[in-house]
């Protein structure tokens, strides 16, 4: 098998939905979008793409081609640097818990399948309480791990989030699986554009600014009834 082909399978695998991450639990705010009648079918695929260019993008993409880059060199100290303020940077308990519960179960199962030293430093990491564990930070060490380039790590995950929001929106019913299709189709020039930004950013850039779904986070948080667990 050649190298190309072994890091496309690695990506593939890596943002499976059936991976078990837990991310399926997540509906990345969307869920306080549509409690709050915010949001609707003809504006789902807006919010996505707001979400990619202001939050995921200056903040989980960017920590993750950091600590991918940084687990490339055997750089602990900067892999738990970028951890611990990617956790900073997330406004809400809710955030937090979600990003550290998928991260520890992604870096588990990736331990098992994917193996080596990477993995395990990373893990050491987590277990001295030197870095969290956030999902993000998890997924550029275990790319790394799997040897898939950076930019393909980012746009990987970054679909991969696309795919979880849609799919949240499917249980929602704020979309069907035709249109769900079409939005992911016409997301990629957005995670193109946000990977790219991506990878131009420093460690001191890291962080989104989106207020209002930090708004709709809380009240989800303290919601009566929720499907999801953000």
């Amino acid at each position: 098998m050649s190298a190309d082909l072994d890091t496309l399978l690695v990506c593939l695998q890596l943002t499976d939905s059936a991976f078990p991450s837990g991310l399926y639990t997540l509906s990345h705010g969307l869920e306080g979008f549509a409690q709050a009648k915010a949001v609707d079918q003809d504006g789902l695929p807006g919010l996505l793409a707001d979400l990619l260019r202001h939050s995921v993008g200056p903040a989980d993409a960017t920590a993750l081609a950091l600590a991918h880059r940084a687990a490339g060199e055997a750089d602990w100290a900067t892999v738990a640097e970028v951890d611990r303020r990617l956790f900073a940077s997330k406004l809400n308990r809710e955030q937090r818990l979600a990003a550290t519960r998928t991260g520890r179960q992604l870096l588990d199962t990736a331990r098992l399948t994917l193996g080596g030293e990477m993995l395990d430093a990373y893990a050491e990491l987590i277990a001295d309480r030197r870095a969290p564990g956030c999902h993000p930070v998890a997924a550029g060490v275990a790319y790394a791990a799997g040897r898939v380039p950076t930019e393909h790590a980012v746009a990987s995950d970054l679909f991969a989030f696309a795919v979880s929001f849609v799919g949240a929106g499917l249980r929602l019913r704020l979309t069907d699986h035709r249109r769900a299709q079409r939005t992911l189709r016409e997301t990629a020039p957005v995670i193109a554009e946000v990977t790219a930004a991506a990878l131009e950013r420093e460690l001191t850039d890291l962080g989104g600014c989106v207020p209002v779904a930090d708004v709709m986070a809380g009240h989800h948080e303290r919601a009566n009834a929720r499907l999801f667990a953000s």
